[in-house]
């Protein structure tokens, strides 16, 4: 009876790890401590010395706690040019603020700009190079723009014949769910159909953009990726440095495949707040909750957020917990779908047009069924019924891109 409890908790265990294809140690993975791929400069320093190097990087991209470009430098690597993603290279630009070509004060390298009057590098900035680095901190959500970011720079990469060296990290929201989007929504915030939270490492993404034809013209990049060192994709990871001035805490970042969506509604996600992405709420909410918040303009944060100078009143999330949606690797529409039922005015919750700030939700949910099913009241599991088949075959053609159980 014992044996047949070991051999069966083995099975449980082992599981993830075979339908991933995964094929190293299984246990071994969860006992030691997580080392990202700049972490491990013994695998790629060597092979990057000797070359002129092009690094498309942000603040999340360390070595310890110690920015990368500052570390290679001193490992005598020769950094010709610094690609800046949106937000900037400093991470001192709002969201979607174009971001301009600059000279890094510190190091006196040229920062090109990728979010700004162009999305990739040109033939001049790809022949002053002989290889890039993309080292970028995901978030795992199809709104994010970094997967949009490395799709551009390995389209460039393979136009121009250079090597890409992806210097892999944990994906904080490394579950899949949500509907698969609808390729006439595609736009700046969604290029690929995918759902929301797509479930995979930019290493891993990479490999899916090369394998399923998605650069222009079915162009291949040629890519080495350096792999995050005791990982699987169900484990806690706390990132060390915010991704974006607007995800500032860890708890911010596991609520953001959920709150972004509140970015299709007259509802603040707390933009214009020290608390972004923790919080939800509208001045029509007045005497329905007691929370209360007021957006103001933050050079660099948020210069001109929803309801700015408006008392907010909402929910508090800073507290809440995203332990069991998570782990039941869902995202949290729950959270708007009672929103929707309490507020005051519904005719205003998607209308766009009403506010700058505010954008399309069914650009941002990927689909226009969502949009109507919140205002139907349809339930929680009629919605996520609706994203199947969809979701379903994709995470099976997703399993042939996994480096990670």
């Amino acid at each position: 009876m014992k044996l047949r409890y070991v051999i069966m908790l083995t099975l449980f265990i082992a599981l993830p790890f075979l339908v991933s294809g995964y094929t190293g140690d299984v246990t071994a993975v969860y006992k030691q401590p997580i080392l990202t791929g700049a972490d491990q400069t013994a695998l790629y320093v060597p092979y990057l010395k000797g070359k002129k190097v092009g690094m498309l990087v942000n603040q999340t991209s360390i070595i310890g706690n110690k920015s990368i470009v500052d570390s290679l430098l001193a490992l005598k690597v020769d950094i010709k040019l610094i690609f800046g993603p949106e937000h900037g290279f400093r991470s001192n630009a709002s969201n979607g603020a174009k971001v301009v070509d600059e000279i890094d004060a510190a190091t006196g390298i040229p920062i090109i700009s990728l979010y700004g009057k162009k999305k990739k590098p040109t033939k001049k900035e790809m022949d002053a190079i002989d290889i890039m680095v993309f080292d970028i901190q995901d978030v795992g959500c199809r709104f994010y723009t970094n997967i949009n970011t490395l799709c551009d720079v390995m389209e460039a990469c393979a136009e121009f014949g250079k090597e890409l060296v992806i210097l892999d990290r944990p994906n904080p929201n490394g579950y899949v769910d949500g509907p698969i989007l609808d390729m006439k929504l595609k736009s700046g915030i969604g290029k690929f159909p995918i759902p929301i939270t797509h479930g995979m490492t930019i290493g891993e993404f990479a490999q899916m953009i090369n394998g399923e034809g998605w650069i222009p013209g079915k162009l291949k990049c040629r890519i080495k990726i350096i792999p995050v060192k005791h990982y699987a994709h169900d484990m806690d990871y706390t990132l060390p440095v915010g991704p974006s001035p607007n995800l500032n805490t860890q708890q911010s970042v596991l609520l953001y495949p959920a709150l972004c969506l509140f970015e299709g509604t007259i509802v603040s996600q707390g933009r214009g707040t020290y608390m972004p992405f923790t919080v939800l709420g509208s001045p029509d909410l007045k005497g329905i909750y007691s929370f209360s918040f007021t957006p103001v303009s933050i050079p660099g944060k948020s210069e001109t957020p929803l309801h700015q100078n408006q008392v907010c009143y909402g929910l508090d999330l800073r507290n809440y917990d995203t332990a069991p949606t998570r782990k039941a690797g869902k995202v949290d529409i729950k959270l708007m779908m009672d929103m929707y039922k309490v507020y005051p005015f519904k005719e205003k919750f998607f209308d766009f047009k009403l506010s700058k700030q505010m954008l399309n939700i069914d650009i941002l949910a990927g689909t226009t069924l969502f949009k109507e099913q919140i205002i139907a009241g349809k339930s929680e599991e009629e919605i996520r019924k609706s994203w199947e088949p969809g979701l379903s075959n994709y995470k099976k053609m997703r399993t042939k891109y996994l480096l990670y159980p």
